[in-house]
């Protein structure tokens, strides 16, 4: 749990250097981890305690009924707002059913894979994936990594962020690329197209995401898009608005100055920068 808090290199390194093998022991000083880590793993295990006997500490769990559900085994890299349109719901419909997902593709190098969808609508999914031809079903590209280009040439060269061009490749962000290698080019619809998506208006999502697969990629011509802003309501998290709104954090933060993520209720957020283009969102 540390290690996922921390990072295994810094836990490893703090081993190394205090010579303990106890967590307890090794938090005891504040020398070798952050705060933030030697606090992680004593809340996640009250949470465990907590979880097992809520009442004893003063929780009432209403249960939730389960939602009626089906599966559907999908390829690789299956664009989810294709889903959606398949299924006719509402795009936040197939993510809260399959909360595994950190970003708005099934996994992209890990084969077919089995999705949640609506009870009553596996059929039509499975009949959209059968109608579909292969370049509609997903948003993704490759690039050959040419001399002396770096992830962070490419993110700039691409318009795609970084962090999610790295996370698309299982890279880190200071990753060094080979000459010669394929990379995957994570793209997002505008957040125009994501709101239609997201409010159930899906009848001309497929047209619009019809992106090839895995084809050679070109820089993108710079167009520009109409500003636009979010309301922050109640409960709401930078990464939330992000996926509401096809951007992401990095983005958030750049176009409002933020230096945290805490958000305060009310405030206006910029999600849609008048000098990018509507293809430049990109979702963590």
């Amino acid at each position: 749990m540390a290690s996922y808090n921390g990072g295994p290199g810094r836990v490893q390194r703090a081993l190394d250097r205090s010579r303990k093998t106890d967590f307890w022991q090794l938090s005891e000083n504040t020398r070798y981890l952050p705060r933030e880590t030697r606090d992680y793993v004593p809340m996640i295990l009250a949470a465990v305690i907590i979880a097992k006997n809520p009442a004893q500490y003063g929780f009432e769990i209403t249960p939730v009924e389960p939602i009626p559900t089906e599966t559907v085994v999908v390829p690789h890299a299956l664009d989810l707002r294709r889903v959606a349109e398949w299924a006719g719901v509402p795009i936040d419909d197939i993510q809260s059913l399959n909360p595994e997902f950190r970003r708005w593709t099934t996994p992209v190098k890990k084969g077919d894979y089995t999705i949640r969808v609506p009870e009553g609508t596996a059929q039509k999914v499975r009949e959209g994936l059968s109608a579909a031809a292969p370049g509609q079903l997903n948003a993704m590209q490759l690039h050959t990594v040419k001399r002396g280009e770096t992830l962070a040439t490419i993110a700039k060269k691409l318009q795609v962020s970084r962090a999610d061009l790295a996370e698309a490749n299982y890279l880190k962000v200071t990753s060094a690329v080979a000459v010669g290698s394929k990379l995957i080019i994570p793209r997002m619809p505008s957040a125009t197209l994501l709101a239609r998506a997201s409010a159930g208006e899906l009848d001309q999502v497929a047209e619009t995401l019809a992106v090839d697969v895995l084809k050679e990629t070109t820089p993108l011509a710079a167009s520009v898009a109409p500003r636009r802003t979010y309301q922050v309501k109640s409960g709401d998290t930078l990464a939330g608005i992000a996926r509401k709104t096809g951007t992401s954090i990095s983005q958030l933060m750049n176009w409002n100055k933020l230096r945290s993520t805490n958000l305060q209720v009310g405030t206006k957020l910029v999600v849609q920068n008048p000098s990018s283009s509507a293809n430049k969102t990109a979702r963590r």
